[in-house]
Protein backbone atom coordinates (compact mmCIF):
# COMPACT_ATOMS: atom_id res chain seq x y z
CA UNK A 1 0.00 0.00 0.00
CA UNK A 2 1.40 3.37 -0.98
CA UNK A 3 1.93 6.05 1.58
CA UNK A 4 -0.62 8.85 1.65
CA UNK A 5 0.76 12.22 0.65
CA UNK A 6 -0.71 15.56 1.70
CA UNK A 7 -3.50 16.99 -0.44
CA UNK A 8 -2.66 20.24 -2.14
CA UNK A 9 -5.55 22.11 -0.53
CA UNK A 10 -5.60 25.50 1.08
CA UNK A 11 -8.26 26.94 3.34
CA UNK A 12 -8.89 30.64 2.84
CA UNK A 13 -10.14 32.38 5.95
CA UNK A 14 -11.66 35.20 3.88
CA UNK A 15 -13.59 32.80 1.65
CA UNK A 16 -17.34 33.07 2.23
CA UNK A 17 -17.74 29.31 1.69
CA UNK A 18 -17.69 27.12 4.79
CA UNK A 19 -14.46 25.19 5.33
CA UNK A 20 -16.05 21.83 4.48
CA UNK A 21 -17.27 23.32 1.17
CA UNK A 22 -13.75 24.56 0.42
CA UNK A 23 -12.48 21.02 1.00
CA UNK A 24 -15.14 19.37 -1.18
CA UNK A 25 -14.64 21.90 -3.98
CA UNK A 26 -10.86 21.48 -3.79
CA UNK A 27 -10.98 17.68 -3.89
CA UNK A 28 -13.44 17.75 -6.81
CA UNK A 29 -11.11 20.09 -8.71
CA UNK A 30 -8.08 17.86 -8.03
CA UNK A 31 -9.98 14.81 -9.28
CA UNK A 32 -11.37 16.59 -12.35
CA UNK A 33 -7.90 17.91 -13.22
CA UNK A 34 -6.44 14.42 -13.00
CA UNK A 35 -4.19 15.33 -10.09
CA UNK A 36 -5.95 12.66 -8.02
CA UNK A 37 -6.36 9.49 -10.07
CA UNK A 38 -8.98 6.80 -9.58
CA UNK A 39 -7.86 4.61 -6.70
CA UNK A 40 -5.58 7.26 -5.17
CA UNK A 41 -5.70 7.27 -1.40
CA UNK A 42 -6.51 10.45 0.48
CA UNK A 43 -5.13 11.43 3.86
CA UNK A 44 -7.02 10.16 6.87
CA UNK A 45 -9.56 12.49 8.45
CA UNK A 46 -7.15 13.21 11.27
CA UNK A 47 -4.21 13.61 8.88
CA UNK A 48 -5.96 16.18 6.70
CA UNK A 49 -7.29 18.00 9.75
CA UNK A 50 -3.73 18.30 11.07
CA UNK A 51 -2.43 19.39 7.66
CA UNK A 52 -5.06 22.13 7.38
CA UNK A 53 -5.14 22.97 11.11
CA UNK A 54 -8.90 22.44 11.33
CA UNK A 55 -11.34 20.32 13.31
CA UNK A 56 -11.44 16.64 12.23
CA UNK A 57 -15.26 16.78 12.22
CA UNK A 58 -15.07 19.30 9.38
CA UNK A 59 -12.93 16.92 7.29
CA UNK A 60 -15.21 13.99 8.16
CA UNK A 61 -18.22 16.00 6.96
CA UNK A 62 -16.47 16.88 3.67
CA UNK A 63 -15.36 13.26 3.09
CA UNK A 64 -18.90 12.02 3.85
CA UNK A 65 -20.38 14.45 1.33
CA UNK A 66 -17.83 13.49 -1.34
CA UNK A 67 -18.53 9.81 -0.69
CA UNK A 68 -22.30 10.33 -0.92
CA UNK A 69 -21.85 12.16 -4.22
CA UNK A 70 -19.69 9.34 -5.62
CA UNK A 71 -16.37 11.19 -5.77
CA UNK A 72 -14.77 9.08 -3.04
CA UNK A 73 -15.21 5.61 -1.63
CA UNK A 74 -14.44 4.52 1.90
CA UNK A 75 -12.90 1.09 2.34
CA UNK A 76 -13.28 -0.30 5.84
CA UNK A 77 -9.93 -0.47 7.58
CA UNK A 78 -8.05 0.89 4.54
CA UNK A 79 -9.07 4.52 4.18
CA UNK A 80 -10.67 6.81 1.64
CA UNK A 81 -9.95 6.55 -2.08
CA UNK A 82 -10.91 8.31 -5.31
CA UNK A 83 -13.88 6.42 -6.74
CA UNK A 84 -14.27 5.44 -10.39
CA UNK A 85 -16.40 8.00 -12.23
CA UNK A 86 -20.12 7.32 -12.24
CA UNK A 87 -23.19 9.47 -12.54
CA UNK A 88 -25.37 9.23 -9.46
CA UNK A 89 -27.67 12.14 -10.29
CA UNK A 90 -30.68 12.14 -12.55
CA UNK A 91 -30.69 14.44 -15.57
CA UNK A 92 -33.27 16.61 -13.80
CA UNK A 93 -31.10 16.94 -10.68
CA UNK A 94 -28.00 17.70 -12.76
CA UNK A 95 -29.89 20.49 -14.57
CA UNK A 96 -31.21 21.85 -11.28
CA UNK A 97 -27.72 21.97 -9.79
CA UNK A 98 -26.28 23.60 -12.91
CA UNK A 99 -29.03 26.24 -12.85
CA UNK A 100 -28.34 26.90 -9.18
CA UNK A 101 -24.57 27.19 -9.75
CA UNK A 102 -25.04 29.52 -12.72
CA UNK A 103 -27.42 31.73 -10.73
CA UNK A 104 -24.88 32.01 -7.88
CA UNK A 105 -22.05 32.68 -10.31
CA UNK A 106 -23.92 35.37 -12.24
CA UNK A 107 -24.93 37.03 -8.98
CA UNK A 108 -21.30 37.10 -7.89
CA UNK A 109 -19.83 38.52 -11.13
CA UNK A 110 -22.58 40.84 -12.39
CA UNK A 111 -21.25 43.82 -10.45
CA UNK A 112 -17.66 43.39 -11.66
CA UNK A 113 -18.44 45.25 -14.90
CA UNK A 114 -16.78 42.78 -17.28
CA UNK A 115 -18.24 42.20 -20.72
CA UNK A 116 -20.18 38.92 -20.94
CA UNK A 117 -17.73 37.66 -23.58
CA UNK A 118 -14.79 38.07 -21.19
CA UNK A 119 -16.60 36.17 -18.44
CA UNK A 120 -17.61 33.35 -20.78
CA UNK A 121 -14.06 33.13 -22.16
CA UNK A 122 -12.61 32.94 -18.65
CA UNK A 123 -15.02 30.17 -17.60
CA UNK A 124 -14.35 28.27 -20.84
CA UNK A 125 -10.62 28.56 -20.21
CA UNK A 126 -10.96 27.17 -16.69
CA UNK A 127 -13.05 24.25 -17.93
CA UNK A 128 -10.63 23.59 -20.80
CA UNK A 129 -7.78 23.21 -18.30
CA UNK A 130 -9.69 20.35 -16.69
CA UNK A 131 -11.06 18.62 -19.79
CA UNK A 132 -7.83 17.27 -21.36
CA UNK A 133 -6.76 15.66 -18.09
CA UNK A 134 -10.00 13.79 -17.55
CA UNK A 135 -10.06 10.07 -18.15
CA UNK A 136 -13.36 8.51 -19.03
Amino acid sequence: MSRRSPLMLQIATGDPRPINRQITDGVKRLIAAGELAVGASLPSVRGLALQLSINPNTVAKAYAELTAEGWLEARAGLGVFVAPPRQLLSDHERRRRLDEAVDRFVGAVIGLDYPAEAIVARVAGELAQLAPKKTA
